[in-house]
């Protein structure tokens, strides 16, 4: 057996993925701070450009070549990461032998692309890209400088590493560029982790690597107009922006070595952080599991195990039945939107990288479980690109508050909001990608 391919796209595919935009933009304008302020041309160019985008990724050959050869690049650094590797664990890196193992393929990952990204700022290649990236975001949708600058270095850097290129503007910005720099930290994944994210969904399949660089660099670039989407419905701007982009100083090594030692710690502390956070949350939900099970044996695990995908009363049941209304808002097939419920409830819950790794085990159709169509897999794929939950508010509040003390108190208050926005993005996204693909 095989995952159902879609027939692309037909009228119900872009029926549906139009209920799932309007039902997202509306969600949005239900939270928005000023609703009277919201500039819908800057809303509708921004959501055209994300269209764009997709249509290019998923239909225009030229586009999806281009995709796929950035993609190559994560492949070429997956394989140049298993040398490394196999200096130090030998013979447990082959997967051929011993099985997919996250923490001998995904962490060293995690390590090497930290250490890379490091020698890449220390050298000023991000700083580089990101000023072109920025300057094209604010003459296109007219957001400020600063803000643009942000939300660019999120495609390369993590949520609170980007920030720091802006650290001289944050105690100068209002709440409507402040929220957009935490949305942009939400809706998007530091480069470091995507490698992890295309090795353990991939596997050592080169076609499916390949497949899923594609679509996670095209959510994480898709990503950057979604956020102004958003944030700018939720959180208007109604002050003049500052259209300056110059990026702030930030010394990441004092010589090339030092960049190295700097990136590497990072990473591992990054790796150590994800293994430790995949442990606790998996055992917690086993944990909570056994305790659900037995509540179960009263009547309710039959009912479970004769109408859902399900065998008995789980958390991955009820964020399943809590979320799938809104995944069949956004596209996703009646057979699978208890698991697509799901996934994105442990991702809110938990952590892009738990969600992930359970995706990982529902695309395998010989599973028990597993989604029937290719298209859930996809748009699951785009869905999970991102750091919207509940811990990545503290994170940002930690780490943005330390370099910006004065705006501490405004992340606070912008904290929910910014993780509710971050996950329409990403949102938004899947439901573009759901409509294109059919």
């Amino acid at each position: 057996m095989e995952l159902v391919d879609s027939n692309g796209i037909s009228l119900e595919s872009f029926v549906r993925g139009l209920i799932g935009i309007a039902f997202l933009i509306l969600i949005s304008y239900a939270f928005s701070t000023n609703k009277k302020a919201i500039k819908w041309k800057t809303i509708g160019l921004s959501l055209l450009v994300q269209i764009i985008i997709a249509v290019g990724v998923l239909k225009v050959n030229w586009i999806a070549n281009l995709f796929e050869f950035f993609g190559s690049f994560f492949l070429k650094i997956l394989d140049y990461t298993n040398a490394g590797t196999y200096m130090i664990l030998g013979e447990f890196v082959n997967i051929e032998k011993t099985g997919y193992v996250f923490a001998f393929q995904a962490l060293p990952v995690i390590i090497f692309f930290s250490a890379l990204t490091s020698i890449a700022y220390y050298f000023g290649i991000i700083q580089k890209i990101v000023k072109i990236l920025a300057f094209v975001l604010t003459k296109l949708f007219g957001v400020s400088g600063p803000e643009s600058l942000s939300l660019s270095g999120n495609i390369f850097l993590g949520q609170t590493e980007a920030p720091i290129m802006i650290k001289a503007y944050l105690e100068k910005m209002n709440r409507s560029e402040l929220f957009l720099v935490m949305v942009g930290g939400m809706a998007t994944v530091a480069g470091s982790v995507l490698g992890a994210y295309i090795g353990f969904l991939g596997g050592d399949d080169p076609v499916a690597r390949l497949s899923f660089a594609k679509s996670l660099l095209a959510a994480s670039v898709m990503a950057a107009p979604g956020a102004i989407v958003i944030s700018k419905i939720i959180y208007p701007q109604t002050k003049e922006v500052n259209l300056n982009i110059d990026i702030t100083n930030s010394e990441i090594g004092g010589n090339f070595l030092s960049a190295i030692s700097k990136g590497t710690t990072e990473g591992v502390r990054m790796a150590v952080n994800v293994a430790a956070m995949l442990l606790v949350f998996i055992a917690l939900i086993a944990l909570i599991n056994g305790i659900f099970s037995s509540i179960g044996t009263v009547g309710i695990n039959q009912w479970i195990d004769e109408n859902t995908p399900y065998s008995n009363l789980s958390v991955e049941f009820i964020l399943g039945i809590i979320f799938s209304p809104i995944m069949w808002l956004i596209g996703v097939s009646n057979s699978d939107i208890l698991l697509m419920g799901q996934l994105l409830g442990i991702k809110i819950a938990s952590s892009e990288f738990v969600a992930y790794a359970q995706l990982a085990d529902f695309k395998d159709i010989q599973n028990t479980i597993s989604l029937n169509y290719n298209k859930s897999v996809i748009m699951a794929t785009y869905m999970l690109c991102g750091f919207a939950n509940f811990a990545s508010i503290g994170i940002q509040i930690g780490g943005i508050g330390v370099i910006a003390p004065k705006v501490k108190p405004i992340l606070i208050e912008l904290g929910f909001r910014a993780m509710l926005a971050g996950t329409i993005v990403s949102l938004l996204s899947a439901t573009i990608a759901g409509a294109i693909i059919g």
